[in-house]
């Protein structure tokens, strides 16, 4: 059996090409039916035995437990064609293909945020959460990929409480958030303003009712526009005619038009704190050119931060979380390595528990032929079967640990096989293989021209 990853990302695809590939809950759920692992009956998916997807904004993987990987690829492809309706020819060439511990350690570095657009974020760690959930509510995570994923939450888990990859805001709109709450605490109660309807100011907005802003205010030229805004937060609309009373109500706000000249002018701002002396303002200018000018930092009580500000403070937090790579690959080794060492004791651990199992029985067939035979109390029987308990644990202590010593060097399924033999124990179920020295060093995902050709040249 094989662990497989197929996928792909900002990395290797367009956003044009992700959102063609990306999930709703209900599509979700149903591609998941696929992978049951109480039913493995159909016949476009026979080779696959588990599967866990993983879709963000960002990238969309798939990953599955298979049979054979040629045979697992094209049942996979196959299953994203139908499900997202989209012809394969359209995305196979951005799809990067990892097996085995490969898989794994991409796996494992996507949780600890090494992977992604912006380096250390957060959101990722509870989208693999959500992800892992899903594929168990579907029965579509057995035992394989449910410790991978549970393995790969903790390492995530790890990196950020270990490290401070995740502390500090990597984006604009979340350093502006960020100071907004540095400056005034607790945001809950604090009315925001936005004036202008671009990307950039709706994105600063997110962030700031993230961290608990519940009022916030539209302003744009055109009213219309102002409310389509506002209705999408539950806020309000405004036009232009309006500043004077928002200057004078807001705690933060945030411009960013298009305009070619300064929309809030230091006498604006001067006349509005004239009406509120004591409560601080923040201003946001994320606009090129500046909207906001940039004499109100000389007025009391008001806090100007403009896009080369801004910009500085991200660039100085992902040089910080930049110099923790090297603690979370370390985090990510340490983890990779106990999975890997987990997932090839599979090979022994259901002969190990059947050898300690026929033991047992005839442990304890023995003693109840022994004490039918003499006249014990009951302190002897219980001195007599310590003994023999202990005397079983100690025989089978050494060819335990030789057993999973084979299984992490790649040997566990022959000496299983042997041992089954030796003692005549039950058949069991091929188990899982990984390759005996993992690769353990840093490894960007990458697609494969060689396995996309073999896709390719499937029939879909």
């Amino acid at each position: 059996m094989k662990v497989l990853l197929i996928g792909l990302s900002h990395k290797t695809a367009p956003v044009a090409i992700r959102e063609q590939l990306s999930f709703s809950p209900a599509s979700l759920k149903s591609a998941l039916t696929h992978f049951d692992t109480t039913h493995h009956q159909q016949a476009h998916l026979e080779t696959v035995m588990e599967g866990v997807i993983l879709s963000t904004c960002n990238r969309m993987e798939v990953y599955a437990t298979v049979r054979d990987p040629q045979k697992g690829t094209r049942a996979i492809i196959d299953l994203l064609s139908r499900a997202c309706d989209t012809p394969a020819s359209i995305f196979a060439e951005h799809l990067y293909m990892l097996e085995d511990e490969q898989a794994i350690r991409h796996l494992f570095r996507v949780a600890c945020g090494l992977d992604s657009m912006v380096l250390g974020e957060p959101q990722i760690l509870g989208q693999i959460t959500d992800a892992y959930e899903a594929a168990l509510s579907q029965k579509a995570a057995g035992t394989v990929l449910s410790g991978l994923f549970r393995a790969a939450i903790h390492a995530g888990k790890r990196v950020r409480t270990e490290t401070r990859i995740s502390v500090n805001p990597a984006s604009v709109s979340s350093v502006a958030a960020g100071l907004a709450q540095q400056l005034l605490g607790d945001l809950t109660d604090r009315q925001v303003a936005l004036i202008g309807a671009g990307e950039m100011g709706a994105v600063a907005v997110r962030a700031l009712i993230q961290r608990g802003v519940s009022e916030v205010t539209v302003v744009n030229r055109t009213y219309e526009r102002a409310q389509i805004l506002a209705d999408a937060w539950g806020g309000k609309a405004a036009t232009f005619q309006h500043l004077p009373r928002i200057l004078v109500s807001s705690d933060v706000i945030i411009v960013a038009t298009g305009a070619p000249h300064i929309i809030l002018t230091q006498e604006m701002v001067e006349q509005a704190m004239n009406e509120r002396p004591q409560r601080p303002l923040f201003l946001i200018d994320i606009a090129v050119p500046r909207d906001i000018d940039p004499d109100v930092r000389r007025i009391p009580n008001v806090f100007l931060r403009d896009i080369d500000d801004l910009q500085s403070q991200v660039d100085d937090n992902v040089r910080e979380r930049a110099s923790e790579i090297p603690l979370v690959e370390q985090i990510v080794v340490e983890e990779v390595t106990q999975a890997v060492e987990w997932l090839m004791s599979l090979d022994v651990v259901s002969t190990i528990t059947d050898l300690r199992g026929q033991i047992e029985e005839l442990r304890q067939m023995e003693l109840d032929r022994l004490f039918n035979k003499l006249d014990l109390d009951e302190r002897e029987r219980e001195l007599i079967a310590t003994m023999s308990h202990r005397l079983v644990n100690k025989i089978l202590h050494k060819p335990t640990l030789q057993l999973k010593h084979e299984a992490v060097h790649g040997n566990g399924a022959e000496y299983a096989s042997k041992v089954r033999r030796l003692f005549d124990l039950e058949p069991t179920r091929k188990p899982a293989t990984l390759p005996a020295k993992p690769a353990l060093t840093p490894q960007e995902p990458q697609t494969n021209p060689e396995r996309i050709r073999q896709c390719q040249n499937l029939e879909f």
